[in-house]
């Protein structure tokens, strides 16, 4: 069976497949990721990770802790919970690199984490960044991060996968962050919504890795969950370099030879670049992609996003023709604070001043960053153009430390994200762009370009491509789990059903709120009579990106006290997915039952009591309703052990147990 590359680096990370399993798009799997990243969330996952009864870590060289986020807080608090992640850290033989040293993501990076071709996940959404060296690197919760440090392994849906082809090359001035806005602002209609995406095209090979890194990053601003580009000769030739460049100045952490790939390559040496070579990694001729979304970037020009909105763009040119003005700039996050964009920055600055009434902020993705940016030259023209310099960490892009927006300010910023209040008030507007324009407009005192490019009409395009047909397979089903269920169809067509509507906010930190005041409340924002309508059994039939908004884990739980027997949608957010498997809760996905449904009950009643009553069959992964048959994603092996064990952490409290009855 042909493979695309998302498939492959599943399979390769992939543990407990039947004999002859080739894994593909829907699968559940039980995955052992090459690494695990935490950051200062770390203190959070410990606490996990002590609920669940483990006392040692699985495998010490597979977690990574990199604090990053609160870097500017030395308040007392915040040292001890800084300096107990640390001890932590050095009693389990975890590697750990401290406040100052850099962002987490870059740090996976320069450290050799993130190998092209292995499966490396973090409990940040950021993780997609991975992507742009050749990793699968996508997004896991505190949950799962905990799993993993006890057993080596967590649970992924293989998700739909689609292919971005980008064409032609970059005209001077415009960067890799003009590309992923492009793409962000463009295509904004969940058109990538929790797909995986497999970059590729001739236009590629004139992309730096910075650049690479850069679109990587921001998948997660476009909606998917990866975004990953081939192990090519750029990905090759910077290992190359990295290599040589740790050569000289030693190994942070383990030492590399101590670290493994699979249990079998180092990282960071000669030999594992000559492994990569030989497996030469891709994805098979005549893979199968969802969509192939086109982007020829010799008709990309710089591009602002925002206010408050990723998915939102208009040119740099048109947009300083309005001189809007600004209160604030900023060049950090772990999107483009790297050695290329401090130097296109610097390039921009050096010999003038920042507008008398704006304050400029920057800090290095990473003090190794900053080392060779102030080797260059390029930090002191910084500084004496009138940048205020940070330590190397978030801060200010999630708003956090020094530098906030005010009420009524704007900000123009070469980070990631520009939601509502993320960067200080909710009063505040907050713009994305390239370093260049971040710097320009830091100059001009207003959103300004350096650049003059012609405007030309973008040539971009998208294409969805016919499912194939079903193979006829039989879904292995474990002892305990049912082979198939009925129960009565209660729908609610809402779209974007979020987790407000499904579990109200105000009841989410009440700590000893029951099960039973959690069924009781369920719904209660999005329909006051749902409760009066549903009954053990049923099953709910949500809309499109059911479950969206914050990562509440009760808004999944609540259902399942109800006595909802499981939740069907067109599609879920992956957050929403996560806690409800994590808490043995199914999921399904039929977009074909939602459409029908919505045909036939209108979208006027928030919820209905249908009679109808539906049979899944969980051998054949089909539902049948009438006389009509759905085909649904196989409920794997790995998504029913969590549904017997109620939940991943009894899943791993008994697999402990089951390690200590063992070994006694």
């Amino acid at each position: 069976m042909k493979q695309n590359l998302i498939e492959k680096i599943a399979q390769k990370s992939a543990v407990n497949l039947a004999e002859g399993q080739v894994v593909k798009v829907g699968d559940y799997i039980s995955i052992r990721p090459h690494h695990v990243m935490t950051h200062d969330n770390t203190g959070a996952v410990m606490n996990k990770f002590n609920s669940i009864g483990a006392t040692k870590i699985f495998n010490p060289r597979q977690p990574v802790f990199t604090l990053d986020h609160n870097v500017q807080d030395d308040s007392k608090d915040n040292l001890k919970k800084y300096a107990a992640i640390e001890t932590f850290a050095k009693k389990m033989g975890v590697d750990f690199y401290p406040a100052g040293r850099g962002i987490g993501h870059q740090i996976m990076i320069e450290e050799g984490y993130a190998w092209p071709g292995a499966m490396v996940v973090a409990s940040d959404s950021h993780s997609n960044m991975y992507g742009g060296i050749g990793a699968l690197g996508t997004p896991i919760v505190r949950t799962d991060a905990a799993a993993i440090w006890a057993t080596g392994q967590t649970w992924w849906q293989v998700p739909t996968v689609s292919k971005v082809e980008l064409l032609g090359k970059l005209r001077p001035g415009v960067t890799g962050k003009d590309v992923i806005i492009t793409l962000a602002g463009f295509f904004n209609s969940d058109d990538v919504l929790n797909h995986a995406l497999e970059f590729s095209g001739e236009g590629l090979k004139d992309l730096t890795l910075d650049q690479r890194l850069t679109i990587a990053n921001m998948t997660t601003e476009w909606g998917a969950l990866a975004g990953v580009f081939p192990i090519d000769d750029v990905a090759i030739e910077w290992i190359r370099n990295r290599i040589k460049t740790v050569s000289k100045r030693g190994f942070a952490g383990v030492p590399s030879d101590a670290d493994t790939i699979d249990g079998s390559l180092p990282r960071l040496n000669e030999t594992a670049l000559g492994s990569l070579i030989k497996e030469d990694l891709k994805a098979d001729k005549d893979a199968t992609y969802a969509k192939t979304i086109t982007l020829d970037l010799s008709t990309v020009e710089p591009f602002i996003s925002g206010p408050h909105h990723v998915k939102v763009m208009i040119s740099a040119a048109d947009m300083a023709k309005e001189k809007k003005m600004i209160q604030k700039a900023y060049l950090v996050s772990c999107v483009n604070s790297r050695v290329e964009d401090l130097a296109e920055a610097a390039r921009i600055v050096k010999g003038k001043t920042i507008a008398e009434h704006v304050e400029f902020y920057v800090a290095a993705a990473s003090d190794e960053v900053q080392t060779e940016s102030e080797r260059r030259g390029d930090w002191q023209v910084l500084k004496d153009a009138g940048a205020r310099t940070l330590s190397p960490g978030c801060g200010p892009c999630i708003g956090l430390g020094t530098g906030l927006l005010k009420k009524g300010e704007v900000g123009i910023s070469a980070t990631n994200r520009n939601f509502k209040g993320r960067m200080g008030s909710k009063d505040a507007e907050a713009y994305l762009a390239s370093p260049a324009v971040v710097a320009k407009s830091a100059l001009s005192g207003y959103i300004d370009t350096p650049f003059s490019i012609d405007s030309v009409p973008l040539k971009a395009s998208i294409l969805s491509h016919p499912k194939h047909e079903k193979e006829d397979e039989s879904v292995t089903i474990l002892d305990g789990f049912p082979s198939s269920i009925e129960g009565e169809i209660i729908f609610c067509h809402q779209d974007n059903m979020n987790t407000d509507g499904i579990f109200p906010g105000k009841y989410t930190y009440i700590d000893d709120f029951t099960p039973q005041q959690q069924a009781k409340v369920v719904m209660e924002n999005y329909d006051s009579g749902f409760g009066s309508i549903v009954e053990s059994g049923d099953i709910l039939v949500g809309g499109y990106n059911f479950g969206t908004g914050s990562s509440r884990e009760q808004a999944a739980t609540a259902l399942k006290y109800r006595g909802l027997a499981l939740v069907i949608a067109g599609s879920f957010s992956e957050t929403y997915k996560r806690n409800a498997i994590n808490n043995g809760f199914l999921v399904l996905e039929s977009p074909e039952l939602v459409d029908d449904l919505k045909a036939k009950y209108g979208i006027k009643k928030p919820s209905i009591k249908t009679s109808l009553k539906a049979t899944l069959d969980f051998t054949k992964a089909t539902l049948t309703l009438r006389s009509k048959v759905y085909q649904l994603g196989p409920v794997g092996e790995a998504a029913q052990e969590l549904v017997l064990s109620e939940g991943l952490e009894n899943w791993v409290k008994q697999k402990i147990a089951k390690e200590v009855e063992t070994a006694e």
